[in-house]
């Protein structure tokens, strides 16, 4: 467990009692710390006073000795307005954090590696935990991911952390020290919570503000908003490995022909990453590269890198085989929750059964009208639909409204097992948000799993 001794015998408020709130408040509660606890939902507040929490209401109380608040990354601070807690806090003079700063300021001796990025994320930090668990190197991994960053165990110098960090946590967290920062790409999203596409922007180049003297940035060149970011941070004399999977890179990890080639000292080839089944289409190859640039700097020799490129299973619920029934398979790929998402995973496949809907983000799903012509049919689910349903009627795709993923998993299966194409896949990539009818894109793809087991139909070995 991460110990911010700093705060014992201090005022800390929590604001939200979700997983890394609650986390934080259980922390700091073993180390003294006088907390106090706020959500908005009153079944939150109540599960903080049954674990022994003091619950307070943050919009009216005096924010006199409180020390910080730590604030659950979900809740706007700023934009698109700024919650009433955080006006009241930073009326006080309160400085507002996510327990990603706390970990900062409890000055771990490991090594720490930040990740970010519009898609990605999650999948470059469980790649490079592996790459590091394979080197037999004490890893913890957590933040925007898994565990709560102060759940993580303690590690010697000879450890990394490997944090996931959302745009939301790089805003909350002033005392960033990193001696490896990530970046996969950024693409619209998020952008009501940023105040627009500069404030996205700026808000993922605050990854690099964190960087420690000598520390190494590690980002791709393949959009154009990273690609700038590049030549900022080359014309400040930053130490960067740059990386691509659409040509080749001087001083920097690429792909080419199915190869990752590293051309940091000389290039060479040092993965066959068309033998990685668990990293489908170029998105994961940009993942791979990543991981394997971040790698290198940590001091992991090539060959064990590639050779935990092959083992590496994957993540559930991104682009997830969950089933093959009579030919047709099942794929499961609820994280997609924007359309830049949804795009790396329907550009790996050219027979589309797409089940897509929620709430919508900026812009929808016009970005992928390019590969609407692998859409054979698509099967509307939540808020999302009646809008979605327009933009396919314009470009002549065919949809069926189905209101819940129950209905259209049905359907889908139907239609596929009666027309039997070559290369038919049933695919849950909904490119919103779930929060209309599911928790959370993991309880989403949980209910896709669980309506594609109960599917009649010969069942073959989906590995």
């Amino acid at each position: 467990m991460i110990e911010p001794r700093r705060y014992t015998g201090r005022k800390v408020a929590v604001m939200g009692f979700g997983r890394s709130g609650s986390s934080t408040a259980h922390v700091l509660q073993r180390l003294e710390t006088n907390v106090f606890v706020w959500d908005d939902d009153p079944v939150k507040r109540a599960q903080a006073t049954a674990e022994g929490f003091r619950v307070l209401d943050l919009t009216a109380t005096s924010w006199q000795d409180i020390a910080c608040v730590v604030w659950s990354p979900g809740i706007p601070h700023t934009f698109p307005a700024p919650h009433p807690v955080a006006q009241r806090a930073r009326a006080a003079g309160v400085v507002l954090v996510c327990d990603v700063e706390l970990l900062m300021q409890s000055e771990p001796v490991a090594s720490c590696v930040g990740i970010t990025g519009t898609n990605g994320k999650s999948t470059t930090t469980s790649l490079l935990t592996h790459i590091l668990s394979y080197a037999s190197r004490p890893v913890g991994a957590g933040g925007n991911l898994g565990l709560p960053v102060l759940a993580l165990p303690q590690l010697e110098s000879n450890g990394v952390y490997v944090i996931e960090l959302s745009s939301y946590q790089l805003e909350l967290t002033p005392s960033l020290a990193l001696d490896v920062a990530v970046l996969l790409n950024i693409s619209s999203d998020h952008l009501s919570q940023h105040g627009g596409i500069e404030g996205y922007v700026a808000a993922k180049r605050r990854l690099f503000a964190g960087l420690k003297q000598g520390g190494t940035a590690v980002l791709s060149v393949d959009d154009q908003n990273s690609a700038a970011l590049h030549e900022f941070l080359s014309s400040r004399g930053f130490n960067i490995i740059p990386i691509s999977v659409v040509k080749p890179v001087c001083g920097g990890v690429y792909l080419s022909g199915g190869l990752l080639w590293d051309n940091t000292n000389g290039a060479r080839a040092v993965a066959d990453l068309t033998a990685a089944k668990a990293l489908p289409g170029l998105h994961n190859k940009q993942n791979a590269a990543a991981a394997f640039a971040t790698a290198r700097v940590l001091g992991i020799e090539h060959a064990v890198i590639a050779a935990a490129l092959q083992t590496f299973p994957g993540l559930p619920h991104r682009q997830e085989l969950v089933d093959v029934i009579d030919g047709i398979r099942y794929v499961n790929d609820s994280k997609a929750t924007n359309a830049d998402a949804a795009a790396k995973a329907m550009t790996c496949y050219e027979v589309l059964y797409w089940i897509v809907g929620g709430q919508a983000k900026e812009g929808g799903i016009t970005a992928l009208v390019s590969l609407f012509p692998r859409v054979r049919h698509a099967f509307l689910i939540g808020e999302a639909a009646p809008t979605f349903a327009r933009t396919l009627l314009e470009w002549h795709v065919s949809y069926t409204p189905c209101g819940t993923l129950a209905v259209a998993v049905e359907r889908a299966h139907t239609l596929a097992t009666r027309e039997r194409r070559p290369g038919a896949v049933v695919l849950l990539s909904p490119a919103c948000a779930s929060w209309d009818q599911f928790d959370d894109f993991e309880h989403r793809g949980s209910v896709f799993q669980r309506h594609v087991a109960a599917l009649p139909g010969r069942r073959e070995d989906p590995r």
